[in-house]
């Protein structure tokens, strides 16, 4: 029985390297590796096409070839036999392998090297499967379509974002035996994304920060797109890979206020998926492990569809804390307890609006902001009730516009303070409403310094 194309897509993983055989006018035969064969349908596939080679030559001339793909876990090869159709330079296709190719060479120094300079799309006219023995599949596979069910349904009863954030990866453990996950925000000058939740980690990493177009969280963000990397313990090590570059960097004194990536120091499989609304990015879901080929097609298959729910939910969900239920009634003074114990220093930086607790770096950009100005109005007024809505309407804070999502701001800085300061913490009343708590005296001081 001939094999489906379909049938074929673990073998397009690249943990084993394909061959492509092509011939000369003349009649002599090439044969070369290839960097990445893409599924696209049951009845075609796109090679990579980086180099101006003999293979490159060969096609240009003659449309047909053959490739030689290896399943990494039965270890059975199969012989495409292929036709050139034509050569894509823009569009989905050419943006997805573009950006699965960057999100490799971003971590190996290759970048210029691993150029793609067009996706070359040829039609399937035949697949054989090569004589010889397979081994057996022992691994159990997880029931994707009936995880997915159980993660939407948990979903769909989530009345906060903070919730529903908790939820959505303790579901992952649970339905999917995905350990360690990780929900990054975009930040509103689209050049960052930054952790508002993880699981599976030692530290937690919220708050920490990743360059939209760097490794594959920040390639997937720029390109809009889901990557998956089943081989990457010798390709990405992030966490080490940032916190290099930062020490490397010419101001000594960066690594004191980033938060270190929370990510596996070897992971052997990654998977992100873009959370979209429409045309607007809200961040990027990443999953990984320490195994590699852990994430397969099908796995990538699941993630986009509970992505695309996951960003409906995150944007209705911070919608309606922008409003509280109970818009027209005053906040009502809740009476506090005295603070008492060793004082404590708050330094704020205007620059950055980073705020250091005790000479120790605690947040900075937006969440800063709105944590200085939380704290002044509690020292000077005693108020300690607050509303998402008159955040957004504060024009000293000089947030973004609705696009922005204030509440996993708060939720980003509920974490950080409850990771870092005990004496200090937001605590949710209801919906769109926080108190702050402060247990200690606090010393306030604005620096004029960077």
């Amino acid at each position: 029985m001939t094999p489906s194309l379909r049938s074929l897509r673990r073998c397009f993983e690249g943990a084993v390297p394909a061959s492509i055989a092509t011939c000369s006018p003349d009649g002599m035969p090439n044969v070369a590796k290839l960097s990445h064969v893409h599924f696209l349908d049951d009845a075609h596939v796109a090679l990579s096409y980086q180099f101006f080679n003999k293979t490159r030559e060969n096609i240009l001339h003659n449309a047909r070839a053959t490739v030689e793909v290896v399943d990494p876990v039965s270890a059975i090869h199969y012989t495409l036999w292929l036709e050139y159709l034509r050569t894509e330079t823009e569009g989905p296709l050419f943006e997805n392998m573009k950006a699965r190719l960057a999100a490799i060479a971003s971590h190996t120094g290759m970048s210029k090297v691993f150029r793609l300079l067009g996706s070359d799309v040829y039609r399937v006219l035949g697949v054989e499967a090569v004589p010889g023995e397979a081994n057996p599949e022992t691994s159990a596979r997880v029931d994707l379509l009936s995880g997915l069910r159980a993660c939407l349904g948990e979903l769909t009863a989530c009345a906060d974002l903070a919730h529903l954030l908790d939820v959505m990866l303790a579901g992952l453990e649970r339905h999917w035996d995905i350990r360690h996950s990780m929900l990054l925000m975009l930040d509103p000058d689209g050049k960052r994304l930054y952790t508002v939740a993880s699981r599976g980690y030692a530290e937690s990493g919220v708050g920490s920060e990743v360059r939209v177009g760097e490794g594959i969280v920040g390639v997937v963000a720029g390109a809009r797109t889901p990557i998956r990397i089943g081989y990457a313990v010798q390709e990405y090590r992030y966490s080490q890979a940032t916190r290099r570059r930062f020490a490397d960097s010419a101001d000594g004194e960066a690594l004191e206020t980033e938060i270190p990536f929370p990510g596996l120091a070897e992971a052997g499989s990654q998977l992100a998926v873009p959370l979209m609304l429409g045309d607007r990015l809200l961040g990027v879901l990443y999953v990984e492990s320490p195994l590699e080929q852990r994430f397969t097609y099908e796995d990538e298959d699941a993630l986009v569809v509970l992505a695309a729910h996951l960003a409906l939910s995150i944007d209705f969900l911070s919608r309606a804390a922008e409003h509280p239920a109970e818009a027209s009634a005053k906040l009502i003074a809740v009476a506090v307890s005295e603070p008492h114990g060793i004082p404590v220093q708050i330094r704020h930086f205007p620059a950055d609006n980073s705020v250091f607790v005790d000479n120790q770096y605690l947040i900075k950009g937006v969440a800063g902001a709105i944590i200085w100005k939380l704290l002044r109005e509690q020292a000077e007024t005693g108020r300690a009730e607050f509303t998402n809505r008159e955040l957004r309407l504060d024009a000293s804070l000089k947030l973004p516009d609705v696009t922005d999502n204030l509440d996993a701001r708060l939720i980003l800085l509920q974490r950080r303070l409850a990771e870092r300061c005990a004496f200090l913490a937001i605590e949710k009343t209801g919906r769109g409403r926080f108190r702050l708590n402060v247990t200690r005296p606090l010393q306030l001081g604005q620096s004029t310094g960077n």
